[in-house]
């Protein structure tokens, strides 16, 4: 899947407080992997994920293998939509 670099850090900061802490939980990995994810650099205390980032507009092009923590992501925030008053 292609996304642009801008849009994954976008997603990144709709995601609810505690967002990160509860991908991690649920997948079973470390929460510094979900923020490498969404494009920290921190590899020292989470995994490298299987993404690839050719330059472009809007911070590049990011081509992710596995979609499973964003899946994830879109998920919780379409769920804090329809809780929003």
């Amino acid at each position: 899947m292609n996304i642009t670099f801008k849009e994954l850090r976008d997603i990144k900061h709709l995601l609810p407080t505690g967002s990160v802490s509860r991908i991690a939980k649920q997948l079973d990995i470390d929460e510094q992997t979900v923020r490498n994810y969404f494009g920290a650099k921190k590899y020292v205390d989470g995994d490298i994920v299987n993404e690839h980032i050719q330059p472009g507009p809007d911070g590049g092009i990011v081509n992710i293998e596995d979609t499973t923590i964003l899946d994830l992501a879109r998920k919780i925030i379409a769920e804090a939509k329809t809780v929003t008053p």
